[in-house]
């Protein structure tokens, strides 16, 4: 794992760390059922790379890969905190970091939204919601 460019993160509770080396090809914000299900927000916000190699630092026993029966849907998450991590899809060709999972600044901005036939009723004009710093009183 020699690749310039490196990534880090981990799960909330602290006991899965990793490192991804090598870049980034895709970013883009899943609104599919089964992505909303998964995180219990509006979107996924998922990055992808063919080339990029994933190295567990600490932690890999607490990390759960759940593949949704008859679909392609997969996805991995500490059996700890419940947090998103990466996951190797399609035979180990497509790795799937969340983008929530890195410490590390993000390198590229979302490309887009996919799956919006499938997305929330209310996730609509978010963006014209009032925005707060911290918890509103």
């Amino acid at each position: 794992m020699d690749n310039a460019v490196k990534h880090e993160g981990g799960c909330l509770c602290g006991g899965v760390r990793f490192e991804v080396y090598g870049g980034f090809e895709g970013f883009f914000l899943c609104h599919c059922s089964h992505c909303r299900k998964g995180t219990g927000s509006a979107h996924a916000a998922n990055i992808f790379s063919h080339v990029a190699k994933l190295r567990w630092l600490s932690g890999e026993s607490q990390v759960t890969v759940y593949n949704l029966p008859e679909t392609r849907h997969v996805r991995s998450f500490c059996t700890v905190c419940g947090s998103a991590l990466p996951t190797l899809q399609m035979n180990g060709r497509l790795l799937v970091v969340p983008a929530g999972s890195l410490d590390t600044d993000v390198p590229l901005r979302p490309q887009g939204h996919i799956f919006m036939e499938s997305r929330a009723n209310w996730d609509e004009q978010l963006e014209k919601l009032p925005q707060f710093g911290s918890f509103p009183e």
